[in-house]
């Protein structure tokens, strides 16, 4: 299967992520041009994340990837960090999150996504338009039928 329409799917996506949260890159601070690599161990593919100063680029790749800090796990793990359903420090101690490279800029990027409470969901049914109905009744199938945490928990606590 072709990864560059996927890559640029997700880049859109990504963009209006940045459009409704422009604090999420603003928060990078000196890593809004550090590339990361979020490689799912469970799939054959890595994202390839770079955050273009707020304009975001999503590279899907085969194989290793490129980047300033890579942050690897399970599937299941990198999407309940987005969503606050998982503590990312609890994840890094029992070794199912690993970090390499620059770890600064992969705190940096953790810090921003914690702060922003993105549900992925929600953009994505933003996005849909008129189809908003549909595309949140599909997420939630889903999310039942795989186990992933694919909406934001209602009663995560920010501490």
């Amino acid at each position: 299967m072709p990864l560059a329409p996927l890559s640029l799917s997700l880049t859109v996506f990504s963009r209006k992520i940045a459009k409704n949260h422009p604090d999420l890159f603003q928060r990078l601070g000196e890593h809004s041009r550090t590339a990361f690599v979020l490689d799912p161990t469970d799939l054959p593919i890595v994202l390839c994340l770079d955050p273009n100063d707020g304009m975001p680029k999503v590279k899907l790749t085969r194989g290793r990837g490129t980047g300033a800090a890579r942050i690897s796990g399970p599937l299941a793990a990198l999407i309940g960090l987005v969503h606050g359903a998982f503590d990312g420090d609890a994840l890094f101690f029992s070794r199912d999150l690993v970090i390499e490279g620059d770890t600064g800029a992969a705190l940096a990027l953790r810090n921003a996504i914690d702060d922003a409470e993105l549900d992925l969901s929600h953009e994505a049914a933003a996005l849909s338009g008129p189809f908003a109905r549909p595309v949140q009744r599909l997420i939630a199938l889903a999310e039942r039928q795989t186990g992933l945490c694919l909406t934001r928990p209602e009663d995560v606590a920010i501490w």
